[in-house]
């Protein structure tokens, strides 16, 4: 039998995070629970949850700095919570990196929605789960192993988040195709793309960080002014 998803909920708000809590769990979902980054990151070390629910603003360390530690030994989903819908507050958290961002306040339908999007990724690319495969894409001197989830960059393992491994596993499976943004968000995210505004390209951005020379003069992941994004090789 497959055991229930656990998921960490951060927030120094209380009431918030018993609303969430009580949203998870009648939806099936094993919940782990935090009041600031500090205590997330222990948890996320020693319990290793599914996915986790992270707020922005805490005390002691906020859910940027905690995401950013995170993410340097974890592939774990983040979901971003905030009270702030700018759009350079949503630049900043998928930056830290996190998968997704959502606006408080929120409707629970579309939290659980999101959250089973999540896990529904990470799950395909067996980031959770384990799954086998034999695959292997080679465009020039990078490889996207299937099979370990793995990036290698001129003979060098990089990590990745599912995210971007979605991403690339898109675009590298079809070398030389222009993908718009909406395209990949539909694919990657696995739902229509509305009001996108600066998400594909973050990611974008940060797999360039990862594999590119030069992220300034890319000569892997390029832009198609106008159109979207293409991988080819130089």
């Amino acid at each position: 039998m497959t055991l229930p998803y656990q998921i960490l909920v951060v927030d120094d708000d209380f009431s918030i995070v018993n609303i969430i809590k009580t949203a998870l769990q009648q939806a099936g979902y094993q919940v782990l629970t935090a009041h600031d980054g500090e205590a997330a990151c222990h948890i996320a070390n020693t319990k290793h949850p599914h996915l986790i629910i992270m707020d922005v603003m805490m005390p002691q360390c906020n859910g940027l700095v905690a995401t950013m530690r995170i993410r340097q030994n974890h592939n774990v989903p983040i979901l971003m919570l905030s009270a702030k819908a700018e759009g350079s507050d949503r630049v900043l958290g998928l930056e830290a990196g996190a998968d997704d961002y959502l606006v408080k306040p929120f409707y629970q339908q579309e939290l659980l929605a999101r959250v089973k999007a999540l896990l529904r990724r990470y799950d395909t690319l067996g980031s959770i789960r384990e799954t086998k495969s034999d695959e292997e894409i080679q465009v020039g001197n990078i490889t996207l192993n299937t099979a370990t989830k793995q990036l290698i960059v001129r003979g060098e393992p990089v990590r990745l988040t599912a995210t971007e491994f979605k991403i690339l596993q898109v675009m590298m499976t079809t070398p030389g195709r222009v993908y718009s943004a909406e395209e990949i968000y539909e694919r990657v995210w696995a739902s229509e793309a509305y009001s996108i505004e600066n998400t594909v390209m973050v990611h974008i951005s940060r797999i360039r960080e990862k594999l590119e020379l030069n992220p300034k003069k890319p000569e892997y992941l390029k832009v198609v002014w106008g159109i979207g994004y293409v991988f080819e090789a130089p």
